[in-house]
């Protein structure tokens, strides 16, 4: 299974988190499409689909152990 970068879900993670506090102060549509903009990315990224399972995903991903891959020369 592909998985995003760990600063590519961090970025995303604030930004929809961002996005939900400013919505809910503004009610701004505009601020709307781009909240729904970031959770496409992140189901997409995470291979989920929806915006809370992904956000559980994402933090899962996140709060594990890092992966490096060996390379053999």
């Amino acid at each position: 299974m592909l998985m995003a970068h760990p600063e590519v879900l961090r970025k995303l993670v604030g930004q929809y988190e961002t996005l939900k506090k400013l919505y809910a102060e503004t009610g701004s549509a505009g601020t709307r499409r781009r909240m729904d903009d970031v959770a496409y990315t992140l189901c997409v990224s995470t291979g989920t689909r929806d915006v809370d399972t992904a956000l559980v995903t994402a933090r899962r991903q996140l709060s594990g152990p890092r992966r490096t891959r060996s390379l053999i020369l």
